[in-house]
């Protein structure tokens, strides 16, 4: 399935490309060597997701306002994720979320592409990030909204 919604060149979205039965990835989805991920079996820590602890966060205290930010920020640039507990969700609203995305990404692929973004806003369903020529691609699909600030949220 192929669209085209402003981008410089049509999309392909990355659940087509893996259900197409090619059996070679795409050379706009390899990484260079350097960009590459790599596995150091010798460190335990790098198999493991960091835990940021947002416990405490309801009460005035800037100091652990800002020492959870700085965590948070420190952890983004050197491990790109994390886990993060004590957030005050309930576990329901959690998996009620996530039932209902697994069910939209099991949509097809027609009913998928109602939601596809634009690069204007990159708002809604999609494969790429980006309008670089030639810039290697994610090999993902995602659902991209805004929720904050409330100017940028779009109910549509």
């Amino acid at each position: 399935m192929v669209c085209a919604r402003d981008w410089p060149k049509p999309v392909v979205r990355v659940q087509s490309l893996s259900k197409s039965g090619k059996p070679v990835i795409p050379d706009r989805y390899i990484k260079p060597p350097p960009d590459q991920p790599v596995f150091n079996s010798s460190s335990s820590d790098d198999i493991n997701i960091p835990v940021i602890d947002l416990d405490g966060l309801t009460n005035d205290d800037l100091t652990l306002w800002e020492s959870t930010f700085n965590e948070i920020s420190a952890t983004c640039l050197e491990r790109g994720s994390f886990q993060v507990i004590n957030h005050g969700l309930k576990t329901e609203l959690v998996d009620g979320v996530r039932d209902i995305w697994r069910e939209f990404f099991h949509e097809l692929m027609d009913v998928k592409q109602q939601y596809a973004n634009s690069p204007q806003t990159y708002e809604g369903y999609g494969s790429r990030l980006g309008l670089e020529k030639g810039a290697i691609l994610d090999w993902s699909n995602y659902y991209f909204h805004h929720y904050l600030p409330p100017p940028l949220k779009d109910h549509n």
